[in-house]
This record gives C-alpha cells, structure tokens and sequence, in this order.
C-alpha cells in the first residue's frame, strides 16, 4: 500500500460510491426536497417495505399486521383455529348433519343449526371460563352488597376466572419444565415422571409428618420440587456421563413412575389408604392445604403465584445470569459452547434437575391446591400437555404462562359448554390440537392472510433435539 491509498481504496473500494450512481454522489438526493409535490406529507409516513404508507398512525398498525409480525401471525392462527374447531363441532353433531341432509330443501334451517351449533359451545366455554353475565345479573338482584358477598353471588362472578387460574397453574409449572430444557437443546417429555415424583413426596409429606400451619405447606412445597428434580437430575446425569439420549431416557421413565405408582397405591404398608381397597392415599393434612386467595368460595390458591413467580424466575435465570447465558449457548451450539470453556455437561445436569423441579411443582399444585391426595389418575395429561404449551409459547416464560392461560380457560370451561349444549369435553382437546398446528405453521398462516412474509424465510419453532 502505498502512503497516497486509503484504506477503502486498498481494498477496491471506490470511497466516492458505486459509480453512475447519483445518490451516492449527491446524498441530498436520498431526501426528497421540499418542494416535491410527490414527498410525504406530515399525515405520511415512509414504509421501508412499500414506499409510503398513508393515513399516519392507521397506516403504520396496518404496515405491522401486514408485514406478519409473529405476534399478529399467533393471534391470526388462534382466530383459524378457532374458526376450524368451530367447523368440527358443528359437522360432527349429528341434528346437524341430519340438518344438512336436508340442504337443498331449506338451506337457511342447515346454516342457522351450523351456526348456533359452533358459537353455541365457544359462548358457553367463555361463560365457564372468563365471564357469565348470568351470575352478575343475580349480583346486582340481591338487596345488599353484604347480601351478596355472604351468599356467595360476588364469588359466583369470580369463579370462572378463578377456574381458569386454577387449570392453568399446573400448566404453566409443566410447560416451563419443557421450556427451560428446550432453550438449552434439549427436549423434555418426561415431565410426568417428574410430576408423579414431585406429587409421591409431596403426598407422602402431606399425611406422614406433623408441622406447624405454615412450615408444614413450605415443606410439602419444597418436597414436590425435589421429587420432581431428582427425576429431572437422573435424565441429566444419564445424559453427561454416558451420552444417553434425554428423550429416550425420558420415555422409559414415565413408565417406570407410572408403574412405580400403581405399586405404591396398590397395598396398604405402602401408600395406599388403610381400610380402603382404591388406588389413592392417605388425604393430606389440612394445615398443608395451599392457602386459598379469594375466600373459601374459590379455589384459586398460592399455586398459582407460585407458577408465576416460576415464570418470573425463569425469565431472570434466563435473561440476567451467567447460567442463563450459557443455557442459551449450549442450546445454540453445544460444540462451540464447549470450545468457549463452558461445561455443557454440568448444565445439563443442572437444567434437567431445575426442570424436573418445575414439574415436581406442578404435582404439588394439584396436590396441594385441589386433589388433597393422590391416586393414579391424578397426574391426567399433564406431561403432554406440558409439550403443547411450551411449544405454542416459543419456549419463552410470558408464552408459557399466556399458553397456560388459554389452555386452562379451554379445561375450566369445558365442562359447563357439554352441560348446556351436549358438546363432548373431548372437543376442547381437539380444540388445543387445532391451535397447536396453526401456532407451529407460520408460513401456512401467512399465506392464507396473504402476508408479505409468505414467502419469506420460513420460521422453525424447533430446531431439532442437540442440534
């Protein structure tokens, strides 16, 4: 190089821009000039994508759902999906079909009947979950305030979001315990092994030690997280010491805790409850009840705050701490994670044993909070679920929680919407599978909405296990 050449002109760079390109020459072209009648005007803004969008604040809302931002894309596909569980509901009740049967002779009976049929069940799930204007008309026709709290209208209003909070508390523990693993690359489904070993010590706490009120719930608490991690602390050593493969490992061992379970039910110097004949223990003590936060009428306890602090606490590991940072680094690329001298093998022992406990706690919200004993149906679908609801909120703690909430809304509201219009609970599962496949296809969403992300670059919500 010579002492006349500038650094951008030793590499073959013409400082001055690309040649016969005015802009580059001139800079003030880039601006329009103000006297341009074609320049925006103070109502326009300058959409990068398409030029300008008119209309100011309109224009910019409309340039972020049409540039398919992935919160628009998740509540467009929750509207398709909701829209597609609607169809199933009504073109699988039988009046309906007998209805339809009969199309060409009075169309408009077939459409009511569809349509009454599918908005039918979402407006009795809405009232079983979120708000029944039943029960405020009923508060409001009381004589007094007082009247109405001491028989039980006020709460009555309350009760379907307490539902919801209640259904979703486990939720929410199990999904975290398949998301935190997941931001380290690696794939979870043992969160009911988890949950039956958090709920067996939690139990076992509840009914066989005597404590005082409040040191007796912080022990059974406590108890259900270790449970819970000790399961999640064999799949990570397994995994460390020996290279097995977490989701093989976690398969086998829900059927080891599943039949560990039945076992210890099944004969009464075990755990099962003396004089009975059932598959169920012990009921746990009442001073290590989960306290209740609305009054006796509700069944929202502390579980649920503790599912939110869980979710707060992720979000902290995560997003403030060294462990978080390298959690995430393992989980982009554990080979160059191990060139930067980080330990993947200790933090995988230590996400899987944190996840483990997650789920322990999950067993100990239903435990704790609304079983008061365990029996061989108590840990339900808690582990697959756990999967779903991680998946539909991207691995991250407020998706997690606001995935827990919606699902919980769909199980609290289930049963008055089979009540009332003789829709099969088993909808609500259809339901969640619905919204599951439209979450995890985003470009599917995009193009049918015509966003101009739809051929873009395709969104994977997994990128595979290790990878």
């Amino acid at each position: 190089m010579s002492e006349h050449d500038t650094p951008d002109s030793a590499h073959g760079e013409d400082p001055q821009g690309p040649a016969g390109d005015p802009a580059a020459e001139d800079p003030g072209l880039l601006s329009p000039s103000p006297d341009d009648p074609d320049a925006p005007t103070d109502s326009e803004e300058r959409d990068p994508g398409r030029g300008y969008a008119p209309g100011g604040g309109r224009g910019r809302v409309l340039n972020f759902i049409l540039q398919g931002n992935p919160l628009v894309v998740t509540l467009l596909s929750l509207l398709v999906a909701l829209v597609v569980g609607g169809l199933l509901n009504a073109f699988t009740n039988t009046t309906v079909l007998h209805a339809w049967g009969d199309f060409f002779s009075a169309p408009g009976s077939a459409l009511s009947l569809a349509w009454d049929t599918a908005i039918g069940a979402y407006v009795e799930m809405f009232e079983g979950s979120i708000f029944n204007p039943h029960t405020v008309a009923a508060l409001f026709g009381q004589a007094s305030f007082g009247t109405a709290i001491r028989d039980g209208y006020l709460s009555a209003v309350f009760n379907p979001l307490s539902e919801t909070c209640v259904q979703a508390t486990p939720l929410i523990l199990a999904g975290l315990a398949v998301a935190l693993p997941y931001r380290a690359g690696l794939f979870n489904i043992g969160a009911q092994s988890q949950f039956i070993g958090g709920a067996l010590l939690c139990t076992y706490l509840g009914y066989g030690v005597n404590l005082p009120v409040v040191i007796h719930v912080v022990v059974c608490v406590l108890g259900g997280f270790v449970g819970g991690a000790a399961m999640g602390w064999i799949v990570g050593e397994l995994k460390a010491r020996t290279g097995a493969h977490e989701v093989i490992v976690t398969i086998m061992l829900n059927y080891v805790m599943q039949y560990l379970l039945a076992y210890l039910l099944s004969y009464h110097y075990l755990m099962q409850q003396p004089g009975s004949s059932n598959q169920i223990t012990s009921t746990i003590a009442g001073n290590a009840h989960l306290p209740l936060l609305l009054g006796s009428h509700l069944r929202i306890n502390t579980g649920f705050l503790i599912a939110l602090a869980c979710a707060l606490g992720m979000w902290w590991l995560m997003s403030r701490t060294t462990t978080g940072f390298e959690f995430r680094s393992i989980g982009k690329n554990p080979s160059a994670a191990r060139v930067a001298g980080i330990n993947v093998e200790r933090n995988w022992i230590l996400v899987m044993l944190l996840a483990g406990g997650l789920a322990g706690l999950a067993g100990s919200a239903v435990i704790q909070g609304t079983d008061f004993s365990l029996n061989f149906q108590s840990y339900g679908t808690y582990g697959i679920d756990a999967i779903t609801v991680a998946l539909l909120g991207a691995g991250r703690p407020l998706g997690v929680v606001l995935a827990g909430l919606l699902f919980g809304a769909l199980h609290a509201g289930a049963p008055l919407m089979q009540s009332v219009t003789g829709t099969p609970v088993d909808m609500v599962q259809v339901l969640e599978a619905v919204v599951v496949l439209f979450v995890a296809a985003p470009p599917l969403i995009r193009t049918i909405f015509r966003l101009r992300g739809a051929g873009g670059v395709l969104v994977v919500l997994s990128k595979g296990w290790n990878a």
